[in-house]
């Protein structure tokens, strides 16, 4: 009878430390977030551990309901809110099979898709939960006109790097890298928008991520005619400084350096948030034809430009472009850079970088190298190569830069005024002119 009471004792005692560890076990959502992009709003929960989910989509009214297995509510969501997207509130219950259900409040249908994080680096568990404003399409395919009689603007696209879920590097103070470039990029694009000649188009125009391959495909959408991605260094040695420049290699990293920042920066979707399919879009990026010397060798020339500018700013992490793979840059068709515009890992330069004026420096030293390229080499249907051909001279009282080919005689009898009324409007005390030099034509 001891015995059989011992038995019963026992197998009590198995069920109940079973019970307490399947309780354990629950994983629990520790964050709920939000983020709106142009085409689709996020939410991402924050997990300490993987999960099992299923989605069911009800209309009358609309609804999102989400499952989650074994999972227990641990995130204060009383204060979170769903501005400019097709949410209105969220509700949760615990269910008696163990899951949490989550019911997202529609005002109105739309697509969803949901997909799973595993823990990255210092990044946990996620549950990614997408509302998609349209169906997603592929990029159509970009033809550039090239009527030699037509004006058209230069079109640059800026890319902000990181963003949304993914903060990039981490700087003293918590200063995250994607606030910086963000601040970096819009600089950036409101010199480019004051030039006549240029068209601007914001890549990431908001704290939300971007894949690495839509990054290109909006660029390629844009038709632009040269890509540059922002973004601020990091290493574990807080000594490291400078600023550098990277353009794509398709043999390989010219250094180690170059080799690890590529590795590091093509992580970025794992922080980010990209689907599988999105992923399927970045192989196909990947088997692209790279064979693309001209477009290669445009951004190496920009480069160098930018470089000649920084250094007169900053100290340079490296005086040459150096190249690695950088998903974000293989675009066949486009000249494309990625410009790291400091270490934020290191103190000091962390502390120029949240500056506005350093950050108006930075993006003055990038606007200046890539406004030199393409007043030197146009594209043949632009405003610059209309200038550079006489077509369309620049009005007087304008500030003009000196390009390849440029002389002071030439430039003259462009505008209707004498070399010597050249030189006295603008001190110059003979007819020699370089590549970059700004004069102004006098206003008559």
């Amino acid at each position: 009878m001891k015995f059989k009471n011992a038995v019963v004792l026992g197998l009590l005692l198995f069920f109940s430390l079973a019970a307490t560890s399947f309780e354990a076990a629950a994983a629990e959502v520790r964050e709920v977030r939000f983020w709106r992009a142009p085409d689709h709003s996020r939410v991402v929960l924050d997990l300490s551990s993987p999960v099992s989910h299923e989605v069911i989509s009800l209309s009358n009214p609309n609804r999102l309901v989400l499952d989650i297995g074994n999972a227990k509510m641990g995130a204060d969501t009383s204060a979170l809110s769903f501005p400019n997207s097709p949410i209105d509130r969220l509700r949760y219950a615990d269910k008696s099979d163990g899951k949490l259900r989550l019911v997202f409040d529609l005002n109105r249908g739309v697509q969803t898709r949901t997909f799973l994080l595993k823990a990255h680096g210092e990044q946990h568990d996620r549950l990614v939960v997408d509302f998609l404003d349209q169906e997603q399409s592929s990029a159509p395919r970009v033809v550039k006109s090239v009527s030699q009689s037509a004006q058209r603007d230069v079109v640059v696209a800026i890319d902000a790097g990181h963003g949304g879920e993914d903060p990039g590097a981490i700087g003293p103070g918590k200063l995250r890298e994607k606030d910086v470039v963000y601040q970096i990029a819009r600089r950036l694009e409101k010199k480019f928008a004051s030039k006549k000649g240029y068209k601007v188009t914001m890549i990431r125009d908001g704290d939300y991520y971007v894949g690495l391959a839509k990054r290109r495909s909006l660029a390629r959408t844009a038709q632009a005619d040269f890509f540059v991605s922002i973004h601020a260094d990091a290493f574990t040695d807080s000594r490291a400084n400078g600023s550098s420049v990277y353009a794509l290699s398709a043999r390989g990293a010219t250094s180690a350096t170059a080799r690890i920042l590529a590795q590091s920066e093509n992580q970025a979707d794992l922080v980010g948030g990209v689907s599988l399919s999105d992923r399927d879009e970045v192989l196909a990026g990947v088997l692209t034809d790279l064979a693309m010397t001209a477009t290669l060798d445009a951004s190496l020339n920009v480069g160098s430009q930018i470089l000649g500018e920084m250094g007169q700013i900053s100290r340079l992490h490296s005086k040459r472009v150096e190249q690695a793979g950088f998903a974000v840059l293989k675009s066949p068709d486009i000249p494309s850079l990625l410009v790291e515009t400091g270490f934020i890992s290191n103190p000091h330069e962390a502390s120029k970088l949240k500056t506005a004026g350093y950050q108006e420096q930075m993006a003055q030293a990038i606007f200046e190298g890539i406004d030199r390229y393409f007043r030197e080499s146009p594209p043949p249907d632009t405003y610059f190569a209309a200038i550079k051909r006489g077509d369309a001279p620049t009005a007087r009282g304008q500030v003009y830069v000196i390009a390849r080919g440029d002389t002071l005689s030439g430039i003259a009898q462009r505008h209707n005024i004498s070399v010597r009324d050249l030189q006295q409007h603008n001190g110059l005390s003979n007819s020699q002119i370089r590549i970059g030099q700004k004069i102004q034509i006098p206003a008559s």
